[in-house]
C-alpha cells in the first residue's frame, strides 16, 4: 500500500508558503509506516521543533491501473476520508535552502492519520465537497473541491503516469490555506461536510 500526496493544489496554500503555483501536479510519497488509524495519538517527534497540520480529501483506490485517461478516473475510488499530511516544517525549510528532498519532514513514522472512509456516491458532486479542521475547537482550515487547482481526475491520471496504481493506495490530495504548528496536548478534529470524520490528539 502507498500513500501518495499531492502538493500545493490549493492556490492559497501555495501563496501563504510563498511558494510558486504549479503548472501540472506534483507528488511525493509516505511509507505505510506513516499511517496512523483513526482513533490513535500522534506523538510530537523528537527530531523537530515545529510540525504543522496539514488537513486534506484522501481517495482510496479501487482498482488496478496505470497510464489513465482522466476521462476514465473516476473509475479508480469509490471511497472518501479525510487525512492529515503532518509536516516538520523547519526541516522541510533546511531541505528547501539546500536542495534535498523533502521525506524527513514528510515522511516520518505517524505523519499521515487517515479516517474512516465512506462513499463519494453519497456526495452529487465530487466538484463540490467541502471539508474543514478544528484545532482545540476553533477552525483553523476550511477547503472544497472546487478550489483545487487539479481535479481528482487529473491527479489519478497525472500520478499513474508515473507508478502504476494498487488496490488501497491512498492519495491525500491537496490542502487549503491555514496551515499552522500543533504542540503536545492540542485536539484536531476533521470534518467532511459536517460529519466528523477524524479525532487526533497531540501527546
Amino acid at each position: 500500500m502507498k500513500i501518495i500526496c499531492i502538493g500545493r493544489n490549493y492556490r492559497e496554500h501555495a501563496t501563504e508558503l510563498k511558494n510558486p503555483v504549479p503548472g501540472e501536479p506534483f507528488f511525493f510519497m509516505k511509507p505505510e509506516t506513516a499511517l496512523i488509524r483513526a482513533g490513535l495519538p500522534f506523538f510530537y517527534p523528537d527530531f523537530s521543533g515545529k510540525v504543522h497540520y496539514e488537513a486534506e480529501l484522501v481517495l482510496r483506490i479501487c482498482k488496478l491501473g496505470k497510464h489513465i485517461q482522466a476521462r476514465f478516473a473516476r473509475n479508480y475510488f469509490k471511497e472518501i476520508g479525510v487525512g492529515i499530511d503532518f509536516t516538520a516544517r523547519d526541516i522541510q525549510e533546511r531541505c528547501k535552502e539546500k536542495g534535498l528532498p523533502w521525506e524527513a519532514a514528510k515522511a516520518f513514522d505517524g505523519s499521515a492519520p487517515v479516517s474512516k472512509f465512506v462513499p463519494i456516491a453519497r456526495f452529487c458532486q465530487s466538484s463540490s465537497i467541502s471539508f474543514h479542521l478544528d484545532l482545540n475547537g476553533e477552525t483553523v482550515q476550511k477547503g472544497n473541491t472546487g478550489d483545487m487547482i487539479f481535479s481528482f481526475e487529473e491527479i489519478i491520471s497525472h500520478v499513474s503516469r508515473y507508478v502504476t496504481l494498487k488496490i488501497g493506495d491512498l492519495i491525500f490530495t491537496g490542502t487549503p490555506s491555514g496551515v499552522g504548528e500543533v504542540k503536545m496536548g492540542d485536539r484536531l478534529e476533521a470534518f467532511l461536510e459536517k460529519e466528523k470524520m477524524l479525532t487526533i490528539n497531540i501527546k
